[in-house]
């Protein structure tokens, strides 16, 4: 007898369990509005590696120790609180550009990207280097613009200053407020 009702008390366990299971639902709007009114993303990635493809070739990837995905906000956007790197690459599957920063945030509707925090970019063609605290980064345009300071490096010139645009491989420069030394060639005088 003591074996048939251990069973029954089981079996009224296992139904128990099953309704509760089967009541308990979220509505996905009601957990997206309460995540956005707590100020709480809606997912967190951790060691993110994200490869980007166009027609089948790799055209860049990003890596963050952790990611915050806040596309539940009426400006969706990612956050990337410990820092980020930006790989592109060239036609030929070469690196092309380097980006590092500390910080970021990416707005998923505009495509513009903020990265602070010893922001390092790097032409691994033509060796170029541009360090700066702060950078904005026009994805869809392909435009780096930033007005804090900034210093940029080649193999035989240094600039400083303050103010900075440039297309995403460091050419065609904007450049205010400078100091520095650049070589020219006699013809470009």
């Amino acid at each position: 007898m003591r074996a048939s009702q251990k069973k029954i008390f089981l079996n009224i366990a296992a139904i128990f369990m099953v309704a509760m299971f089967f009541s308990c639902t979220n509505d996905t709007k009601k957990v997206r509005d309460f995540l956005a009114d707590k100020n709480l993303p809606i997912a967190t990635g951790k060691h993110v590696f994200h490869v980007y493809k166009d027609s089948g070739k790799v055209t860049s990837k990003l890596i963050a120790p952790i990611l915050k995905d806040f596309t539940n906000k009426g400006h969706p956007y990612n956050e990337f609180p410990k820092g980020i790197k930006i790989v592109t690459y060239d036609n030929d599957g070469r690196d092309s550009t380097t980006i590092t920063g500390n910080y970021a945030l990416s707005y998923t509707s505009t495509r513009v990207s903020e990265i602070k925090g010893n922001v390092i970019v790097f032409n691994h063609t033509n060796q170029r280097r541009l360090e700066t605290n702060q950078l904005f980064w026009d994805q869809r345009e392909e435009y780096f613009f930033t007005e804090d300071g900034f210093r940029v490096t080649s193999i035989k010139d240094t600039i400083n200053g303050f103010g900075f645009e440039s297309k995403q491989d460091l050419s065609k420069w904007l450049l205010k407020d400078i100091t520095g030394e650049v070589e020219v060639q006699k013809e470009g005088l």
